[in-house]
């Protein structure tokens, strides 16, 4: 039996699409530039914060405007970053088995730490994760596995008896380079293609059929 789980967020937990869309969305219009499709933004996901303004800035031909969009965005996602965010189905009930069969779990995301925590924390409340750890000075984000390693040894839980769970070619790759059984999910910002073209091995289509793993 598998003893720890390690989730990422975005596409995975939670549907966070109107709270990134939405954000983006103001940044560029309090920089005074015209607007992206909300399919360009959610292709963007999944590098952490840099990569999705970096990106969207040069999709409007603004690219010698990171600096700043950073700073604008930083302020603004703060602000809305639980906008619409809503835990997918069965996603809860999910998680609750698995912590009633004394799984340890925990969640891993590109995203900024601060934002990351409160997102987590308005979804699924304090108590359910044992760790959350979003992007932060010391830990290089995803796809490097050093922070699958750093989760598990807060977590005391050796590499082969926890699984990884994400939605993305970000997490496959991650979860390989790690070394991790990888579980990902259909439901997120990627297709099951896509998936299978960064090589996932497993693909489930409900959060319930994450159990057959554990």
């Amino acid at each position: 039996m598998m003893k720890a789980c390690i989730f990422d967020l975005d596409g995975t937990l939670g549907d966070t699409r109107e709270s990134l869309v939405y954000s983006v969305g103001l940044t560029l219009r309090e920089m005074g530039l015209p607007g992206i499709t909300n399919e360009q933004c959610i292709s963007f996901v999944g590098n952490g914060a840099r990569y999705l303004i970096e990106h969207s800035l040069e999709a409007v031909g603004a690219a010698t405007r990171l600096e700043e969009g950073m700073e604008v965005y930083g302020r603004i996602f703060d602000e809305n970053c639980t906008y619409k965010v809503e835990p997918y189905d069965g996603i809860m009930e999910t998680l609750r088995d698995m912590k009633d069969r004394g799984m340890k779990l925990a969640v891993l995301s590109n995203k900024p730490h601060r934002q990351t925590v409160k997102v987590v924390d308005a979804m699924c409340g304090r108590d359910m994760f044992c760790y959350i750890q979003g992007q932060k000075e010391g830990i290089p984000r995803k796809p490097d596995p050093a922070g699958i390693y750093h989760a598990l040894k807060v977590m005391g839980e050796p590499l082969g008896d926890c699984l990884y769970v994400g939605d993305s070619e970000v997490d496959a790759v991650t979860g390989r380079n790690a070394g991790i059984k990888t579980i990902c999910v259909s439901w997120g910002f990627r297709t099951k293609g896509e998936l299978k073209a960064a090589g996932a091995e497993y693909i489930i289509d409900k959060a319930e059929h994450l159990l057959q793993f554990v």
